[in-house]
């Protein structure tokens, strides 16, 4: 994962991303990345949910 922090408390997920950090353009080139699960990632203590996240903005 790439700039995301994810935390369960009780029944809540929180995902927390850092908007000013960038890891550069997107494969296609159209975006630039700000954060990424890099695919489906399970859930902080929870074995059976997968998260997938991609933060990016237009070019």
């Amino acid at each position: 994962m790439k700039n995301i922090d994810m935390q369960v408390q009780g029944d809540i997920l929180t995902v927390k991303v850092d908007l000013k950090k960038e890891f550069g353009p997107s494969a296609s080139g159209k975006t630039t990345i700000i954060a990424t699960t890099e695919g489906n990632v399970t859930a902080p203590e929870h074995e059976n949910i997968r998260i997938g996240i991609n933060v990016y903005r237009k070019k």
